[in-house]
């Protein structure tokens, strides 16, 4: 049975590492028949969560801006990739503050079970990504029945194009085609 996967890329970078990545995932996933969507925080205005808790009742956020409409994808979706540059060993600003918008999905009726993070970092360690993985791990606890189901370090990609070759490319395609 075909699934709907919202694929969500926080780089800012136009055909970032981390934007490749997202779309080898979002191909393998086509390739096994799942509906699939493809999300950029590219231009989208998301402000940072102002903790008035509001969204718990209203299970929408009173702030006006691009979120809203991701994080009603996001509460559609059967599974979802996030996929985010390592900065400094964390995940992306943009793709933290879309996790915390997302603070209406908490009270509300989501579809999402299955979680995977997609990361890529010009540090060549394969821990790179090992702190914004435990972020989205934090994240995904907050949710019943949720588990992070795979993770992929594209290590080594600093420039853009510097993943064309990474191994992690192959592995982002067999985890979406997996899903």
């Amino acid at each position: 049975m075909a699934k709907n996967v919202l694929v969500i890329s926080s780089t800012l970078r136009k055909n970032g590492n981390s934007e490749v990545l997202a779309k080898e995932f979002l191909r393998g996933a086509q390739d096994s028949g799942n509906n699939v969507e493809f999300v950029t925080l590219q231009d989208k205005e998301i402000k940072f969560c102002n903790g008035c808790m509001a969204c718990q009742k209203l299970q929408t956020c009173v702030i006006k801006d691009d979120s809203n409409e991701i994080v009603e994808k996001m509460k559609k979706a059967d599974v979802i990739a996030f996929a985010s540059p390592i900065y400094y060993y964390e995940m992306s600003g943009q793709l933290k503050t879309l996790l915390d918008r997302g603070n209406p999905l908490y009270t509300s009726d989501y579809k999402f079970r299955d979680i995977y993070f997609l990361a890529t970092a010009a540090d060549t360690s394969p821990n790179a990504a090992d702190i914004a993985i435990n972020g989205i791990r934090g994240w995904v606890a907050c949710f019943a029945n949720v588990q992070l189901k795979g993770t992929v370090l594209g290590a080594g990609a600093e420039a853009v194009g510097d993943i064309q070759h990474n191994p992690a490319l192959a592995k982002a395609y067999e985890l979406g085609k997996g899903v």
